[in-house]
């Protein structure tokens, strides 16, 4: 966290004079196959077939396990739900015969890795839950926009899963002007940094 938060005040003191020379986001990035993965926070029901008395709803822990009937610290974090699912089974098969288990996620956070950070002149900074077909604009109507003292228009889009390559974005075009070919694809873990203009 403090290297991300490090890296957020690098490219915001350059974001200024830097974001010009930078190339547009792309505006189409999302990934068909993704599948969401369990992260810190998030609140799952752990339904178990015919045997209410171990389903139930369980939160998954800061250190990413979780806790239900005859389950002690399983790891969740980094997991999709099915296979956490099979993963219970397994466990409960010392119990009970054939267990059928599903894991619904609700209260979704995700992992820190794969959750979209927007910082600087946002009216709400925030690190929002990736979800699938995420776009900027989704991203900026989550964090409330940006201020009136914002660049939008120098802002910049650092691609976590593609080595960290850095994309302009135009987001006073696409806030103030309504101007949708400024809108862009998200990926798990982009950061959207935002800088204040200069007077």
């Amino acid at each position: 966290m403090k290297r991300l938060v490090s890296l957020a005040t690098v490219v915001l003191a350059l974001a200024g004079c830097a974001s010009q020379n930078l190339p547009l986001a792309p505006s189409k990035a999302a990934v068909p196959d993704y599948k969401y993965l369990i992260g810190p926070g998030d609140n799952l029901n752990i339904i178990v077939w015919r045997n209410p008395e171990l389903s139930m709803a369980v939160p998954v822990r800061p250190d990413g396990k979780l806790t239900s009937p005859l389950i002690e610290d399983l790891v969740a974090i980094g997991k999709n739900p099915s296979d956490l699912a099979r993963e219970i089974e397994k466990r409960l098969t010392r119990y009970i015969q054939d267990p059928v288990v599903t894991v619904v996620v609700n209260n979704f956070v995700g992992p820190t890795s794969e959750q979209i950070r927007i910082v600087g002149s946002a009216t709400r900074p925030s690190a929002l839950p990736y979800r699938q077909n995420m776009t900027v604009l989704d991203a900026m109507i989550a964090v409330g926009g940006i201020t009136d003292y914002a660049a939008g228009n120098r802002a910049v889009l650092i691609r976590a899963s593609d080595r960290g390559r850095q994309y302009t974005l135009r987001l006073k075009d696409l806030l103030k002007g309504g101007d949708v070919s400024a809108n862009a694809d998200l990926r798990p873990g982009d950061v959207i940094i935002i800088p204040e203009g200069w007077f």
